[in-house]
């Protein structure tokens, strides 16, 4: 028992032991003997009774004098002093210089303590922000991919009570941009909430005076036309950032390639739009955490409280208005720019931005960038081919296909495109008697097939033969062989060889 005992004493003594104390003195009535069944010092049982009989815990510690304690004055000065941001070690060298002779150690456990206390009463205390449907709309804006090198934005917006998101990744973040994502946004949610909470940046707010927003008036307008009001966050609170900020922590950690979620990189900026409807797509029919439903399923009973969409966007931010001409282009400052050829005859919206031009058209779901062109120079058009269809992205150079405009060309053509191919070479060739040729030709597939004529035509293009009756030959040689048309190549040649020239100059002596 003396082992045990000397096992315990000078430590803390846990709940339970302090309970069996407790218990073997309840059972003896004796300090000494519950100190003998407890393995204790009867000091100890002494103690923690009278601590019981005090109504004290008896987990109660006494403080005991420590030579930091003559200078803890001067340690919650200095706390107080830097608003619990100094740091122990500074601390340390005020109270040595002024003769604490211990550890530094010791100076920090007091630091610590004072900092806990005085930062008790001051601790910030948010009250929850519990929102109503049809009410509170946030967006905010993330860092995207880089693609082709060029930084890219998303967009980040969100219902606070649906929990309904929309991710819309664009090039910068100007006031046309922030005005066609936000109406893309509306008629995506289907309605207009009453408020629309962000932060405070300067397409948003132009400066503070005491504490107090001034917006940008021509944000203002926008909340005007779309009947809604422009409300921006306080900052350093996150009940009112803090929405806005996980959605695009959230957006950033499925979208951004990192080694985290090991992404590709985007190569081309549609890719990222597919992903963003993806990624859109996904976490709407994804039960929320906090509500237990689906955000999709949220957003079908919170459309009952929103707002009417207008029927037309808010166009003013989005520069001045073109008409797309029949060669899908549109004239800027005497330039002329393409834009894609299904906005043939319709109107645009141009403006620069730095030396970019960018294009914006209405669509049904909303204003979208349509083409963005360096700026370009008088007499130097800038022409995307991509903005064409693809029969018309050729060169002046390139040989026009073959196009019918009679019944015995429409038959010719129809045998398919070896015919073609032998048409184009022929008319390149200066053939005499086309016509005449091509309607053997079409004869001949009657006799002996369609599939036979067209490869013998493709043939007799590539091997040059042009001639009469050159068809009629290789279709026979392909009916005895399928061996592919062989060609001379540049190596060879039909000239006699120069060997006979060896011995040219060299006497009938000289060769014995």
């Amino acid at each position: 028992m003396s082992g045990c005992r000397s096992a315990w004493v000078g430590r803390v003594k846990s709940g339970r032991e302090i309970v069996e104390i407790l218990e073997a003195y309840d059972l003896t009535g004796s300090y000494r003997a519950a100190a003998e069944l407890a393995g204790c010092d009867h000091h100890t049982v002494a103690r923690y009774v009278k601590l019981r009989n005090e109504g004290r815990s008896p987990q109660e510690r006494q403080h005991r004098a420590r030579p930091i304690d003559e200078f803890m004055d001067k340690i919650e000065e200095l706390v107080a002093r830097s608003g619990g941001r100094v740091r122990a070690d500074v601390v340390h060298r005020r109270i040595t210089a002024m003769g604490f002779t211990g550890g530094e150690r010791t100076t920090r456990r007091a630091v610590a303590a004072v900092k806990q206390s005085w930062q008790a009463g001051r601790r910030r205390v948010f009250r929850p922000w519990i929102p109503e449907p049809g009410l509170w709309m946030q967006f905010d804006w993330g860092e995207g991919p880089r693609i082709a090198g060029r930084r890219t934005s998303l967009w980040c917006a969100w219902l606070a009570w649906s929990r309904f998101r929309v991710v819309i990744p664009v090039f910068d973040k100007t006031l046309p941009t922030i005005v066609a994502c936000l109406d893309a946004t509306l008629r995506r949610l289907g309605g207009v909430p009453a408020y629309v909470l962000t932060d405070n940046e300067k397409t948003i707010t132009v400066e503070h005076v005491a504490d107090v927003a001034v917006r940008n008036p021509e944000i203002v307008q926008v909340a005007r036309h779309y009947g809604m009001t422009i409300r921006t966050c306080v900052p350093a609170d996150p009940q009112s950032k803090g929405g806005s900020e996980n959605a695009v922590k959230i957006a950033k950690a499925d979208l951004v390639p990192t080694t985290a979620n090991l992404l590709e990189d985007y190569r081309t900026f549609a890719e990222l739009e597919a992903a963003c409807r993806d990624f859109t797509e996904q976490v709407n029919q994804r039960t929320h955490r906090e509500t237990r439903r689906r955000p999709a399923e949220a957003l079908a009973e919170e459309q009952a409280r929103l707002h009417p969409l207008p029927a037309q966007p808010f166009t003013v931010a989005f520069g001045t208005t073109r008409r797309v001409n029949w060669d899908c282009t549109i004239s800027v400052d005497g330039v002329r720019y393409s834009v894609p050829h299904d906005l043939v005859d319709t109107r645009v919206w141009a403006r620069f931005h730095g030396d970019e031009l960018i294009v914006t058209a209405v669509t049904t779901g909303g204003p979208v960038v349509v083409a963005r062109h360096p700026r370009a120079q008088p007499g130097n058009p800038s022409i995307i081919d991509e903005h064409y269809p693809p029969q018309t992205r050729r060169f002046d150079t390139d040989e026009r296909p073959p196009r019918a405009h009679t019944a015995e060309e429409a038959a010719f053509l129809a045998l398919g495109p070896g015919a073609a191919a032998w048409l184009t070479e022929a008319g390149a060739t200066g053939v005499r008697r086309v016509r005449r040729k091509m309607a053997e030709a079409v004869a001949l597939a009657k006799l002996h097939g369609v599939a036979q004529v067209d490869q013998a035509l493709g043939t007799a293009a590539l091997a040059g033969r042009f001639a009469d009756n050159d068809v009629i030959r290789i279709l026979a040689h392909q009916r005895e062989n399928d061996a592919e048309p062989t060609r001379a190549s540049e190596t060879h040649s039909l000239q006699p060889g120069t060997s006979a020239w060896s011995t040219f100059g060299i006497t009938t002596g000289d060769q014995t």
